[in-house]
């Protein structure tokens, strides 16, 4: 997969993101999200934040994949999703 950058602007909280692009003449959905995981939420928040991480995510839906973990704050890390295309879409557009 190619990557494309595209400014989103900075909002507090979890955000909402419908992307509609046009590759070689065929047209795609693309749907992101991006959630705060706050720290205090783990088992143990003053433990490793790599294993915070692991234990938030393991908790999340399955039909979004992780596409990008921002920078950690004290507070929070923001993580960006990218739902999963389910097979009868990606057959649909074919």
């Amino acid at each position: 997969m190619s990557y494309i950058a595209i400014p989103i602007p900075r909002e507090a909280g979890k955000q909402d993101i419908q992307i509609e692009v046009t590759v070689n003449n065929e047209k795609q959905s693309l749907h992101y999200k991006v959630e705060l995981f706050y720290w205090d939420d783990c088992r143990n928040p003053l433990g490793h934040r790599a294993d915070c991480i692991a234990e938030l995510l393991s908790k999340h839906d399955p039909n979004w994949t992780v596409y990008y973990i921002g920078s950690p704050t004290d507070r929070f890390v923001p993580i960006t999703f990218v739902e999963r295309r389910r097979k009868t879409e990606i057959q649909a557009n074919h």
